[in-house]
């Protein structure tokens, strides 16, 4: 089994296999993910990394600073002939910009 299975698995299906192990109490009390974490654990399951959901949330004037200095690192590299960092720098300021019109637009909605 595996820890795909158990989250296949229904929370009466998970109950009826969690109660064949003694060791686990209060199984009708518990929620699926308890129930699954538990049985992992007992059967030797390896839980797989979780990706990281927590979002870090920047201040506009935090992603700013971040353009202007990428900006700076630009101009150098433009002089220097590096296309590869160039195009690299280029894409992250891109994509500051691109979130600080959603933090405006969320703004704006909210």
């Amino acid at each position: 089994m595996e820890w795909k299975d158990l989250e296949r698995m229904t929370v009466l299906k998970l109950r009826e296999e969690a109660l064949k192990f003694p060791q686990i109490e209060g199984v009708h009390g518990k929620h699926k993910e308890q129930l699954m974490d538990e049985l992992a654990q007992i059967l030797g399951i390896e839980k797989p990394h979780a990706h990281f959901a927590a979002t870090v949330v920047h201040t506009k004037a935090d992603l700013k600073n971040k353009i202007h200095d990428l900006q700076s690192e630009r101009d150098k590299l433009l002089e220097a002939h590096d296309h590869k960092k160039l195009h690299e720098v280029r894409r992250q300021i891109h994509e500051l910009k691109h979130t600080i019109r959603k933090i405006e637009a969320k703004a704006a909605h909210g």
